[in-house]
């Protein structure tokens, strides 16, 4: 039996949440102050949570701190007042798997608990949440420096293990994620890895490269439009976010977007709905924001390029991609998965590089990252003549 902790003051947010998730076949417990949460919890077993975070005998923060503590791996979903981004936003920068604006658009409630639903199970394998054995968190695998998974970020040196370990953890969230790194350091790939270790996998990964567009067709592209909305609008069209519904919508260089989509685009966030140009209604819309660029978006919100307060909306958990030349040891892993997959892709023979050319590219600061080591090797097997790559290959 499926089963729902609703914490709440106001008894009718309570019974509106019991009757919305009935026909989802969720059986809730509905406790009114934060004491009788902590008893109810050591006296049941919970799929996930819905919290408050205003309560008569306490913060829900701290209720969310007690629930990760004791019952790790137990999707909490806090409540938030309408227009109140800031504690939200706080709330998933503490561990809270998502949240839900009062007054609560009933699909959206619905949508998120059954993601909840379907994160406790990954993370209990089917059982419901209990109480933690040894205090000890469950994690999702780390992977190898060498996984087969195409969407692994390949590499043993110490940084990439603890990118690999903060994508494992980030996955389990809906939070919106920011990363940052150089060019060619692998952003959408790890971008990739967060979404396809999500219990989103299923749903559609959306990338867009926000430089690309050109600035009269950005809100088009986002938001979709109607037949007849303007010259050469012969059909309707669904926008990205409708595209990434239910999944990851990827911003890669969202530096780039010009300061009137901006406001728009936040407000897409966080009213999670949008309204194709020429619509007469708003569509809801259940999608995770995953951005990305090179540059330093901080130093844009200084000099008013970028607004601050989409700029705190994206940037709720921040990941760093490291340059190739701060990997230790992880050039001559790269070029051999590299080299394999050029050959494979090409129908090429395999090759390796003498220990002469790997030391000259170890020695190589490389400005343009993997990809640069890729282009690098993709020319080298193309002329290379026999299995093995030379120094002055």
């Amino acid at each position: 039996m499926t089963k729902a902790l609703i914490l709440d003051d106001e008894r009718d947010i309570c019974e509106l949440i019991e009757m919305s998730l009935m026909g989802q076949d969720i059986t809730c417990t509905s406790v009114y102050t934060i004491r009788a949460a902590i008893k109810a919890l050591k006296e049941e077993r919970y799929n996930f949570i819905i919290s408050d975070i205003r309560l008569p005998d306490g913060d829900g923060l701290d209720f969310l701190s007690h629930v990760q503590k004791h019952y790790p791996g137990t999707p909490v979903c806090m409540i938030t007042a309408h227009g109140n981004m800031d504690t939200a936003i706080t709330a998933l920068k503490r561990g809270a798997f998502d949240f839900i604006n009062k007054p609560f658009d009933l699909k959206q409630l619905r949508s998120v608990c059954k993601a909840a639903l379907k994160e406790g199970h990954s993370q209990s394998g089917g059982a419901s949440a209990s109480p933690a054995a040894g205090g000890g968190k469950k994690t999702a695998p780390q992977g190898g420096g060498r996984s087969s998974n195409k969407y692994e970020l390949i590499g043993d040196a110490e940084v990439m293990q603890k990118v690999r370990a903060m994508i494992s953890k980030v996955a389990r969230s809906q939070a919106p994620v920011f990363i940052h790194g150089e060019s060619g350091t692998g952003k959408e790939v790890a971008a990739r890895s967060i979404h396809h270790q999500s219990n989103r996998a299923e749903g559609a990964f959306v990338a867009v490269n926000c430089g690309a567009i050109p600035e009269n067709l950005v809100e088009s592209e986002f938001f979709g439009y109607k037949k007849g909305a303007f010259t050469g609008a012969n059909q309707d069209q669904d926008g990205l976010f409708v595209a990434a519904n239910g999944g990851t919508l990827f911003l890669d260089e969202v530096a780039d977007l010009p300061l009137s989509m901006q406001v728009k685009l936040l407000r897409a966030i966080q009213e999670r709905a949008v309204r194709p140009i020429g619509g007469d209604r708003e569509e809801a819309v259940d999608v995770r924001i995953i951005s990305a660029t090179h540059h330093d978006l901080a130093r844009r919100v200084a000099e008013n390029k970028f607004r601050e307060d989409l700029y705190y909306r994206l940037n709720v958990i921040g990941l760093t991609m490291p340059p190739l030349r701060e990997r230790d040891g992880d050039i001559a892993i790269l070029a051999a998965h590299l080299l394999a997959k050029l050959a494979r892709d090409a129908g090429y023979p395999l090759a390796h590089l003498s220990p002469a050319a790997l030391a000259k590219l170890e020695a190589y600061p490389f400005p343009g990252n993997v990809r640069e080591l890729e282009n690098i090797l993709e020319r080298a097997l193309t002329f290379v003549e026999g299995d093995t790559i030379e120094a002055d290959g």
